[in-house]
Order: C-alpha cells, then sequence, then structure tokens
C-alpha cells in the first residue's frame, strides 16, 4: 500500500515538474526572440531618410521589365515603404510638412500597384509620375531641413 501511494505520489509531482519546465520554456522562447519590428532601414533623420527611401525607390522604379530580380527588387521596396510610412506617419512634425504628403502620395501609388496587379511591371505614366513626386519630395525635404 505505502508504495503505491509513493509511485502515486511521485507520478503526480514529477508531472507537475514536467509541466512547469515546459511554461517557462515557452515563456522564454517567446520574450527572448527578437521582434520584428525593430528590424529598420529608418534612422530617424527625417531628411536621410526621405533622401535614402527615393534613391532605393528610384532605383525600383527604373529597373527594366524583363529583369530577373523584380520580384525581389518588388518585395524590397514594399518593405521599404511600410517601414517609411510607420516611422513617419504619426510624428505632427514630420506628417504636415509637404515632402510627407508627396512622398505619402508616391508611395501609396508605387505600393498599391505592386500589391493590386504584382505580376505586372509598373505602367510608363506611373513611372513618370513616380520619378517626378520623389525628385519634387527629395527638393522639398532639403529646403525644409
Amino acid at each position: 500500500m505505502l508504495l503505491k501511494w509513493t509511485s502515486k505520489l511521485i507520478l503526480k509531482n514529477l508531472i507537475k515538474a514536467i509541466s512547469y519546465s515546459l511554461s517557462l520554456i515557452i515563456v522564454f522562447t517567446l520574450f527572448n526572440s527578437p521582434s520584428i519590428a525593430v528590424k529598420t532601414a529608418m534612422t530617424g533623420d527625417y531628411t536621410q531618410d526621405t533622401i535614402s527611401v527615393v534613391k532605393s525607390l528610384q532605383t525600383a522604379v527604373d529597373t527594366p521589365k524583363d529583369s530577373p530580380n523584380k520580384e525581389e527588387i518588388r518585395s524590397e521596396a514594399l518593405i521599404l515603404i511600410t517601414d517609411y510610412i510607420s516611422r513617419y506617419r504619426n510624428r505632427g512634425m514630420v506628417n504636415k510638412t509637404q515632402s510627407f504628403t508627396t512622398m505619402q502620395t508616391a508611395l501609396n501609388a508605387m505600393a498599391g500597384h505592386y500589391k493590386n496587379f504584382a505580376s505586372r511591371p509598373l505602367p510608363d505614366k506611373l513611372k513618370e509620375r513616380l520619378t517626378k513626386e520623389f525628385s519634387l519630395a527629395e527638393k522639398m525635404v532639403l529646403r525644409e531641413s
């Protein structure tokens, strides 16, 4: 009888120990992993980030239609657009400037085309518009700083 009772007690405590161990492992892995939101190409300097984004996206706009890495360029452009808008959309000192509204208009048009027409290249009219807006935003941000 005593042997049966002690084996049940040991089994019960072993199950508790295993469940506590697993819960600790899960908690530590969840809170110890790096956050995706931390990884960004933005420096926090609005002028510098705007010029950098303009140059990178202008390269994406100028990429030929038959480029072998157009899917990679498209996905990198979408990530860059999301980073830029996420970083500066809620900043009152930035989001009221003409350079930001011009950039936001251009970025929305580019991202909209990439998301809605994923297999199609940028049309020539959109390329011209994006080039003009990027150039204008770059001039404005340099003037505003």
